[in-house]
């Protein structure tokens, strides 16, 4: 009995070790300390003591983790004795490794190697963890919070703006555009064959009877616009769609005595202004569905604001952060053309209705109504219904490729008139757009010391060059030196004093002209020539690639009268003859300012309280270049636009007022007013062209 129990006892001293390696492996939990805790109670326990008489709580806790453990040990064979004394386990452990070693490679999961656990002094303090460093994190999550609040105002209000004119949509709008030509077709066709003569008298009823009908029908096509204007009539807010309403009842009234008088009315006018009305509300439409389809698209908005007194006592266009109310709370507010047209629009429906009033006094009622008429017709000329909606229309179809909008007539306003745009190398060279083609070494030092003199000047120079010099550092294996005396001497050139060697970089006529000797067949387009102490040493070529982004912006920028533009670029190689060469323009409208002006003009940034002009949702120059340029051609588009619109409205109600005092009206023929009616459509529909080229 004695030998069986200190059997008993060896074998269980011998499995209980065998668990700790095996839950020291095998359990990530965390078991392994406990275990241990238990094992020295154990050892600590008299030898001749049997497991049976152990204390109980000991017992009840190895019981429990004897047999958590056991469920990732082995399972015993079928002829496993579990009567008799406990077997040594090793060796079934050894064969299950054994088993595990002898399978493919491939089948076996790859697992992490394990890693020791740190040693702890149960007599010494707890160690505190490290803190993390929380900045990337802090500026990530900053970032996202920024991504998600912009998406939660997009979603309230562009997102939902669009959705709501989508559901409108402008398919019913092009129907009604199209049936309402092909009526003004046909009721032109039937006016100027009855001016030719071509109509018999028999059928002149017939012809009163077909214009009136095409009159209604296209009254019907557009009753929307009719409704609006006299929503606008009754909220005493008067429009040119309030005009166009008080002229389709007063051309019935005038069809009603034309009908008396077998005379043909003036519906092939009205038909137009028709047209052009709805044609007016399908470009504002549209306007506003590309605005609000660029707005919701946008993961970031770059502001553009004016800085006064930027540069040389110039006002400067900046580039900040923007927010979704900036263009929320301007783009729909009425602009001052459209104010003036409003006004204009009133004033000469009163004009009308004194001419009216005059032929009543003079020549009787039937008289009256259609000067009345005819005088609403040509006071606004249907070309002014398109002066301000289409110039905004044409360059919001190129606003919205480019990812820009122009926040409302404020926007358009403050970024016309003379300023300064800065610029940066990102915007002209774009990430990835430099590349390093090749180095060529003409000297015995060795490469990895060319390299390294080369790269530290240009560290200390700064700017685009200097991701490819580290790369190139790192791939020769150079190593970086501190620069004395850095000098830089403009146009595209750099010097410097390096372990007491004197290093120059730049051109080959820069390097000829400061006595550097230059091998014949040299000469390369784009490239660094680095001499040290007078020696050539190294050719290190440099491509530019011409973006169109970037050279369509520098275009724009540059084709501008009213901009300046200045070079904040920190590149040494951004030259004037550069710039001209890569993107094939004028520079005269190119400022180079100094080092020290440019750090200056660099650190400066927009006020936040400033008026946000335009928004951008691309970091590419275009963006920016066509907000610009394109407010200026807009605004002066719908000033011309307007001038047109009010030039030939006025001088269509100095004719009328005249054929009302004289009491003629021979010449009042609804072929006449509707050639007037296109005579002044041509010169306002070309000054809405402007916006197509900013």
């Amino acid at each position: 009995m004695d030998n069986e129990e200190k059997e008993l006892d060896f074998n269980l001293e011998l499995v209980m070790q065998q668990l700790h390696e095996a839950s020291t492996q095998d359990d990530p939990a965390g078991n392994t300390g406990e275990i241990a805790d238990i094992l020295s109670n154990l050892e600590d326990a008299p030898e001749e003591t049997p497991f049976a008489d152990a204390d109980s709580d000991i017992a009840a806790q190895a019981s429990q983790l004897f047999s958590e453990a056991a469920e990732d040990v082995p399972a015993a064979p079928a002829d496993f004795d579990t009567t008799g004394p406990l077997p040594d386990l090793s060796q079934a452990f050894q064969a299950q490794a054994d088993a595990e070693a002898s399978e493919p490679a491939a089948e076996a999961p790859e697992e992490p190697p394990l890693q020791p656990e740190p040693t702890v002094r149960m007599d010494a303090p707890p160690q505190e963890p490290e803190a993390p460093d929380e900045s990337a994190d802090a500026i990530r999550l900053a970032h996202n919070d920024r991504l998600r609040e912009l998406k939660r105002k997009i979603v309230a209000g562009p997102e939902k703006r669009y959705y709501t004119l989508s559901e409108q949509g402008v398919g019913k709008l092009q129907v009604a555009i199209i049936l309402n030509v092909i009526i003004l077709l046909l009721c032109g066709l039937g006016v100027f064959l009855d001016a030719k003569g071509m109509i018999p008298a028999s059928r002149n009823k017939l012809m009163v009877y077909s214009q009136v009908l095409g009159m209604m029908v296209s009254g019907l096509l557009g009753i929307g616009l009719i409704l609006d204007g006299l929503d606008d009539l009754i909220h005493l807010h008067y429009s040119l769609n309030t005009t166009l309403t008080v002229t389709f009842v007063a051309c019935m009234a005038d069809a009603w005595f034309s009908l008396d008088e077998q005379r043909v009315p003036f519906c092939s006018a009205f038909v137009l202004q028709m047209v052009v009305a709805l044609l007016a509300r399908y470009y504002s439409r549209s306007t506003e569905m590309m605005q609000l389809d660029t707005m919701r698209k946008a993961s970031s908005l770059t502001s553009l604001v004016k800085e006064p007194q930027y540069y040389a006592k110039r006002t400067g266009i900046l580039r900040g952060q923007g927010d979704v109310e900036d263009f929320m709370d301007t783009y729909s507010s009425p602009s001052a053309p459209a104010r003036v047209q409003q006004v204009y629009a009133f004033v000469a429906l009163l004009a009308c209705i004194g001419i009216a009033a005059l032929t009543w006094m003079l020549h009787g009622p039937s008289m009256a109504m259609k000067i009345f008429s005819t005088s609403l017709l040509v006071s606004a000329p249907a070309g002014y219904f398109l002066a301000l909606v289409r110039p905004a229309a044409l360059l919001e179809k190129r606003l919205h490729m480019v990812g820009a909008v122009i926040c409302g007539w404020q926007g358009v306003k403050k970024l016309c008139g003379k300023a300064v745009v800065p610029l940066r190398e990102k915007d002209l060279f774009p990430r990835g757009s430099t590349k390093l083609n090749g180095i060529k070494f003409y000297s015995d030092r060795p490469s990895a010391e060319v390299v390294s003199y080369t790269a530290s000047l240009i560290f200390e120079a700064g700017g685009g060059l200097v991701p490819l010099m580290r790369n190139l550092l790192n791939g020769r294996g150079g190593t970086q030196y501190p620069v004395d005396a850095f000098r830089d001497y403009g146009q595209g050139s750099i010097g410097g004093e390096i372990e007491g060697e004197s290093v120059l970089i730049g051109s080959s006529e820069f390097l000829q002209s400061m006595g550097v000797d230059i091998p014949q067949g040299t000469m390369v387009n784009q490239a660094l020539y680095v001499a040290i102490d007078g020696v050539l040493c190294a050719v290190i070529a440099i491509s530019y690639a011409k973006m169109r982004s970037a050279s369509a912006g520098i275009v724009s920028l540059c084709g501008c009268r009213k901009l300046r533009t200045v070079l904040l670029a920190g590149d040494f190689m951004m030259t004037d003859s550069l710039i001209r060469e890569k993107f094939s323009i004028r520079t005269k409208r190119l400022i180079f300012p100094s080092a020290e002006e440019r750090a200056e003009l660099s650190a400066r940034q927009p006020d936040p309280e400033a008026d946000v002009l335009a928004l951008v949702t691309r970091d590419d120059l275009i963006s920016s270049a066509y907000a610009i340029t394109g407010a200026m051609s807009l605004r002066r588009s719908c000033i011309v636009g307007s001038i047109i619109g009010i030039l030939g409205g006025i001088t269509g109600l100095v004719i009328m007022l005249a054929l009302s005092y004289l009491g003629s009206t021979e010449l009042l023929t609804p072929a006449r007013v509707l050639l007037y009616q296109l005579a002044w459509m041509i010169p306002s529909f070309l000054a809405t062209e402007w916006t197509r080229v900013v």
